[in-house]
């Protein structure tokens, strides 16, 4: 997979590959060379509707949304064994497309794989309950899926945040419609395609793709839409979020971070670096969980940095195809420039960058969206690059004190997604574990989630959460039914 794809990416609806109705298609670029990669397939509100309409029909007609749980499961694990058995050229897709190393696509992939098992396996578990109530009378509930289910994906991890949503959406039974980022849609269509080959019926997953404004829009604003799911930016998900509210139907948002690595001074200072670099120059500072702000007890603040700063150094950049890369590209020339713009704006704020803090303008890498590892010190707390979600290579840090001071820092924020601390004392863990404003908080450890913990995040981060053990019921409505049970007493 080198060079441009020659088979064109076009839309998955109703089973069958098709260009939209207009035809029009669009290049997407490999970011580590800004090279044509493939041609995709452009749509439009009249594609928007199209895609809501056989989805609702195959959710209508087909067998998926009846009782049969354990039928769709073993349709979802045939998908999840051939998603494994496709593992490499996924990986090798997702990073041509997205700039991702292929050890880290690897593992997001395997990711995937793993979900789709777990929320198979929750498939025909979706029950309800009875409940005691006064006289003769039984009382239940059932679950039943939604309908039409929309989920809108980021580009930062284009198939892993997409099937996070839609996995448990058609375990449940609804039928699905994705709309992936127009920067990155090459894996979900490539997945989309494998659907019917796993025994999905047709129009149960669909994919289409286009602009937020005009596809994404459309189909959160189509009156057969019963959810949405959207992972992205705070502006378009409160954007979302209003068209839900107007249309009341539930929205799960995952809207970013600006996430506090608290570093007390009985922390292994090594084990600790390691874990800090790993949090925040993972796919290139692209995750909306990095570790951005690194607040360190003052008495290991220099000792800390020197080691994290050895390591950005370090960090070998390169395509991610290419196996001695550690870091890949930043997935476009304007998220560069945007990037690069907040470092400036630090400097020029105070801050002191003592790592990084440059784009790559040497060749090989020259033509493509290289940015190195950057750590910028002393920077005040109004500064843009402390407040604002950077979404790239950029870690700012901040001594502190006292423990209420580290609380304070690490919540002196809009965002509420995740947390790390790092200390040996085991009550110090647990009583700052409880004081942070994040919906996640790791302890010694880099960011690490799986199928079955739930993901989500507090304040400006967003609203509910994915993954655990309810995510498939999250997709249901619940219903409650009631019968008198009395017999009449006989007319005299």
């Amino acid at each position: 997979m080198s060079g441009t794809l020659e088979r064109p990416f076009d839309f998955v609806i109703g089973g069958a590959e098709t260009p939209g109705a207009r035809g029009e298609r669009a290049p997407v670029k490999n970011p580590a060379s800004n090279a044509e990669l493939a041609q995709v397939a452009v749509g439009h509100a009249d594609d928007a509707r199209h895609a809501m309409e056989v989805a609702q029909t195959a959710f209508e007609s087909s067998w998926w949304a009846s009782d049969d749980g354990g039928r769709r499961a073993k349709a979802l694990v045939k998908l999840a064994g051939l998603l494994e058995s496709r593992l490499e050229e996924f990986a090798r897709l997702e990073t041509l497309n997205m700039g991702k190393t292929l050890k880290e696509s690897r593992g997001d992939m395997a990711f995937v794989v793993r979900t789709i098992e777990y929320v198979a396996g929750l498939a025909d578990k979706v029950q309800g309950e009875t409940i005691s109530v006064p006289g003769a009378r039984l009382d239940y509930t059932l679950r039943e899926p939604l309908g039409v289910t929309v989920h809108i994906a980021p580009w930062n991890y284009p198939l892993l945040l997409a099937v996070r949503g839609v996995a448990p959406a058609l375990a449940a039974g609804n039928a699905a419609v994705l709309k992936p980022a127009s920067l990155t849609p090459l894996t979900a269509i490539a997945f989309g395609r494998l659907a019917k080959e796993a025994g999905i019926p047709d129009g149960i997953l669909n994919v289409v793709v286009g602009s937020g404004s005009e596809v994404g829009e459309g189909l959160v604003s189509d009156v057969r839409c019963r959810s949405v799911t959207f992972t992205g930016s705070g502006e378009v998900g409160r954007r979302i979020a209003e068209i839900a509210a107007r249309r009341t139907i539930p929205a799960t948002l995952e809207l970013g971070g600006k996430s506090p690595v608290v570093v007390f001074p009985d922390a292994d200072l090594d084990r600790a670096a390691r874990g800090i670099a790993f949090g925040i120059f993972g796919n290139a500072g692209q995750m909306c969980w990095a570790g951005s702000r690194l607040i360190v007890h003052a008495s290991v603040h220099r000792a800390l940095v020197e080691r994290v700063a050895k390591i950005a150094t370090a960090t070998r950049l390169g395509p991610g195809t290419e196996a001695e890369s550690e870091m890949g590209p930043l997935v476009s020339p304007d998220h560069l420039q945007k990037v690069a713009g907040y470092v400036e704006s630090a400097r020029s704020e105070g801050g002191k960058v003592v790592a990084g803090g440059s784009r790559v303008d040497e060749a090989p890498l020259a033509e493509g969206n290289f940015y190195r590892p950057t750590i910028v010190d002393d920077a005040p707390p109004a500064a843009k690059a402390v407040r604002e979600e950077i979404f790239g290579p950029v870690l700012v840090v901040h001594p502190f004190e006292t423990t209420d001071e580290a609380v304070r820092l690490a919540n002196a924020t809009d965002f509420g997604l995740f947390a790390a601390l790092w200390t040996k004392e085991l009550s110090t863990a647990h009583s700052v574990a409880r004081r942070l404003e994040a919906g996640m908080v790791s302890v010694n450890e880099a960011p690490v989630t799986f199928p079955q913990t739930p993901f989500g995040g507090f304040k400006g981060s967003g609203l509910g959460f994915e993954q655990g053990a309810d995510v498939v019921r999250a997709y249901t409505r619940r219903k409650n039914v009631v019968v008198n049970l009395s017999v009449p007493k006989p007319k005299t």
